[in-house]
């Protein structure tokens, strides 16, 4: 994977590393709940009561549900596949 990593990574990994709750809005209005297991340059895997695979083409929003603490811009582990 490249050094340079994209924004999305950078914070889908975050919310992954930090197992931290988030709310995903798709862009049909249904709004999900659940912890970001995995993801790829496709799909996320929100884990909840069930594992969901997500595409993420079909997401609007996602919302974690406190400040990330990855703003400061300090490298963390991956856990993208």
């Amino acid at each position: 994977m490249p050094e340079n990593r994209s924004l999305q990574h950078e914070f889908l990994n975050e919310l992954a590393c930090e197992k931290m709750p988030v709310s995903i809005f798709l862009v049909n209005g249904i709004k999900l709940h659940g912890i970001v297991d995995r993801f790829d340059e496709h799909v996320i895997m929100l884990k909840n009561s069930v594992t969901q695979m997500v595409y993420k083409h079909a997401i609007s929003t996602v919302v974690p549900s406190r400040m990330l603490k990855g703003s400061t811009g300090e490298k963390h582990k991956t856990v993208a596949d």
